[in-house]
């Protein structure tokens, strides 16, 4: 049973690329790395990339840091929760992520 998702959705998937220096070496190795939602599954985040920027996804590897809690004075809460996701691009495609202006 596969569950379709509409362009307008893919859209929403994907937050922003991430630009770190670990995500900076490993796009010498033609892999990506965004921030996602939450609740995206890896064939979604595989599907948005490729509407979006007109590539071949060859693998999507996922991560989620688990709650951590975080403390002011008395009260307690936890820190943000994220989604990243590392995708490995097809040979000859590749995403400009810094346009020239």
């Amino acid at each position: 049973m596969t569950k379709t998702v509409s362009q307008r959705d893919l859209a929403d998937i994907i937050r922003c690329p991430l630009i770190t220096e670990k995500a900076t070496r490993l796009m010498e190795n033609n892999q990506y790395t965004f921030d996602v939602a939450l609740k995206a599954t890896k064939p979604e985040i595989k599907a948005a990339v490729e509407a979006m920027f007109e590539v071949k996804v060859v693998s999507v590897q996922t991560l989620r840091k688990p709650l951590k809690k975080k403390r002011v004075g008395r009260f307690v809460g936890y820190k943000a929760q994220y989604k990243r996701a590392i995708v490995r691009l097809a040979d000859g495609d590749s995403i400009d992520l810094f346009p020239d202006v």
